[in-house]
């Protein structure tokens, strides 16, 4: 279910009026509770915490759930410039270049989109805990989408699980492809004989990815690619097994004559929003090195 009554969040408070319940003299809580459960679809790990921790109040036709606690950020805020796509109290969505880490993981010495956007959630006085639901590879541009809350996170992380959270991609690939539309189905697993690839391996995991082809161009070709599964590298894998690695992708097989890294972006991000179950789109133009690329190879052609 999804909620699509009115909703105001009051400070670290969400208020709804959830209309008329019905009634339970023996134990009103337990209908409320059902409520939240079913409608506002409040997981029930977090349900249980709420009320433990007084963080559920009735007052007359309202419900009130403290579903906006103040949070450390996790990361030390870094000043940047921050593509913000799409911002509410429960998502946010912003631009991550290529070259630019998701995460910390260790060995950076370069701030990562964590720490800009623990920088924004200063700007803008919000004390957020930086939740980030999927992520993209260094060199890969495109949408990234974080939780802002508890609740959204675990709402929107079980939309990824089920694949209901939709990205689409852009890459220039080398060669020629045939095909107008076609699907890539092999499972990926760790290649033992390179710490940093995967490869498609009989004991990997799963892997689809659907190929559409959007435009020929001089020695390589445009496609539009969809992920069904998200394995790490799936795209840059899926594409160098067909014979058709990404423009600039060296570590599978791409030449870096045109590009210098992979030539692939997120073109836009669907999901259902976790409080309504409304579907977001966000779509993020392509950057400006990208258009290039596609412009200098089409005059080439």
């Amino acid at each position: 279910m999804s909620y699509r009554g009115s909703a105001v969040r009051r400070g670290e408070w969400l208020e709804v009026m959830p209309g008329r319940l019905p009634q339970n003299t023996d134990s009103p809580h337990s209908t409320v509770h059902q409520w939240l459960k079913e409608t506002l679809r409040v997981p029930p790990k977090l349900l249980s915490r709420l009320e433990q921790q007084d963080g559920i109040k009735l007052a007359g036709d309202r419900i009130r759930i403290r579903l906006f606690p103040p949070r450390d950020y996790g990361f030390e805020p870094y000043w940047a410039e921050l593509h913000v796509l799409y911002e509410d109290d429960y998502c946010l969505v912003v631009h991550k270049p290529a070259g630019m880490k998701v995460h910390p993981t260790g060995n950076e010495r370069q701030p990562t989109l964590a720490h800009v956007v623990a920088a924004h959630y200063m700007g803008q006085g919000e004390q957020v805990a930086v939740r980030h639901i999927h992520r993209l590879d260094e060199f890969t541009s495109g949408p990234v989408l974080y939780a802002k809350n508890e609740y959204a996170q675990l709402i929107l992380d079980e939309a990824m699980s089920v694949k209901k959270i939709e990205r689409v991609y852009v890459a220039v690939v080398q060669g020629s492809v045939e095909s107008p539309a076609f699907r890539v189905e092999a499972p990926i697993g760790r290649d033992r004989h390179h710490a940093k690839r995967q490869r498609v391996s009989d004991t990997g995991k799963p892997a689809a990815t659907r190929v559409a082809l959007l435009d020929s161009l001089r020695e390589a070709s445009l496609v539009r690619l969809t992920l069904e599964t998200g394995r790490t590298h799936q795209i840059r894998v899926h594409m160098s097994h067909i014979g058709h690695p990404l423009v600039g992708d060296e570590l599978y097989g791409g030449s870096t004559r045109y590009f210098s890294y992979q030539a692939l972006h997120g073109e836009s991000l669907t999901f259902p929003h976790p409080l309504t179950g409304e579907i977001v789109e966000v779509r993020d133009p392509w950057p400006k090195d990208f258009t290039e690329l596609h412009r200098r190879l089409s005059l080439e052609s």
